[in-house]
């Protein structure tokens, strides 16, 4: 199992880590910074160092089996050995804009208190996916979500047993995926106030540090479906 170092602190840069088993498909270390494909947002690209001076570089984060994290190399790269003592560094310009994108989606919920079907988030445009008939005032949903993020609330995550969450299943906001049960506790994402829902995602501190953004397209995906994009302004 790797230790999942930005659970717990999402401001990680790098780490040093014991490469577990190597392969072309994927490097699987004890701990690690980078964040795996899940949830809408992006694995984490980086670098792996090796001591003798070599550079891996890693182009995407899987999840694996039993709680691993799968740092998949670029093609061709020299591979690790077991037990070999490397540093993981983080892309953190493309990380730090995931954590912004990821953490103002949550601020579009809370504008657009419907049931989410999907969404995807990026380093440039984000998107959520809203059940919905309704038409979405671009204008006003664009001023209520700026004022969200100027205010400057913090962000902070918790955790509940799955007892808890299954005693308030309000929640649970996404209706295409549940939230990870079986470990005993679920992480909550919350934003006093404004939001609290499971989210295994990586986060800024303040909403203020997401910057102004603006509504992009807005697209009818059926009866049901309004799909919101959103891009830093």
């Amino acid at each position: 199992m790797t230790e999942a170092l930005f659970r717990a602190d999402a401001y990680l840069k790098s780490c040093e880590a014991t490469v577990i088993t190597a392969a072309p498909e994927g490097i699987v270390v004890d701990q690690s910074v980078f964040y795996p494909l899940g949830g809408g947002q992006p694995g984490d690209q980086g670098t792996l160092h090796r001591a003798g001076g070599q550079d891996i570089p890693i182009v995407d984060t899987r999840k694996g089996q039993a709680g691993q994290i799968v740092d998949v190399p670029e093609p061709g790269a020299a591979l690790p050995g077991p037990g070999e003592r490397v540093t993981l560094v983080l892309d953190w310009e493309r990380r730090y804009a995931h954590m912004r994108m990821h953490t103002c989606l949550h601020l579009l919920g809370a504008v657009l208190p419907y049931g989410v079907t999907g969404g995807s988030i990026s380093a440039e445009r984000s998107r959520l996916d809203f059940d919905m008939e309704d038409t979405v005032d671009k204008e006003n949903v664009n001023r209520e979500l700026n004022a969200l993020i100027e205010a400057d609330h913090p962000v902070a995550t918790q955790w509940i047993t799955d007892e808890e969450l299954a005693a308030q299943p309000e929640l649970i906001r996404t209706m295409s995926v549940k939230p990870p049960q079986g470990a005993g506790r679920v992480r909550l994402l919350e934003i006093p106030g404004v939001d609290l829902q499971p989210c295994g995602g990586t986060h800024v501190k303040h909403t203020g540090e997401i910057g102004q953004v603006k509504l992009g397209k807005v697209e009818k995906k059926g009866r049901h479906n309004r799909r919101v994009h959103v891009v830093f302004d």
